[in-house]
């Protein structure tokens, strides 16, 4: 079980709970029917790509979807219900964003999955959000998980495995 009623960091052992733990949060958002903006931070290699990976698989047509970082084209979407938007912002760093990634950011109809979510300007991030920072720790990995504005109303609930 992971509790969202407080922030706390999360033990990731091995790219295996890392899936596991975006699969649940994926779950977790489709049984609310409630799917804030996700922005995930950390150096490369803490595993963002491999917990999107998970959370896409445990969403409606996540099984047709084939997770990679979109680094290269700045924004993949995936064919899920709703539709996911998977948006790499490395390449900005220490960049404005341009009206492109601003009008990528303002669909609401979708779930937004933002890497490198610390660039974009914090003027310019949703106020309803989950933010995911991953960071090494003795050999692993570690997740801390804090909501802001309306994904305030997970403070309360537990993400069952």
């Amino acid at each position: 079980m992971v509790d969202l009623s407080f922030v706390k960091p999360l033990f990731l052992p091995d790219e295996e709970a890392t899936l596991e733990l975006g699969r649940k949060l994926g779950l977790f958002f489709t049984s609310r029917g409630f799917f804030p903006a996700v922005f995930f931070c950390g150096e490369l290699g803490t595993g963002k790509t491999t917990m999107i990976r998970g959370i896409v698989s445990a969403l409606p047509g996540g099984d047709e979807a084939e997770v990679s970082s979109p680094s290269f084209n700045l924004a993949n979407i995936y064919p899920t219900r709703p539709e996911t938007l998977h948006v790499d912002l490395y390449r900005l760093q220490g960049l404005e964003p341009d009206q492109d990634v601003e009008e990528l950011l303002a669909g609401q109809e979708r779930l937004i999955l933002l890497e490198w979510g610390d660039f974009l300007p914090e003027s310019q991030r949703p106020r309803d959000r989950v933010d995911i920072s991953l960071k090494f720790c003795n050999g692993s990995r570690e997740a801390l998980i804090t909501l802001s504005g309306e994904g305030e109303k997970l403070r309360s609930s537990s993400i069952c495995g």
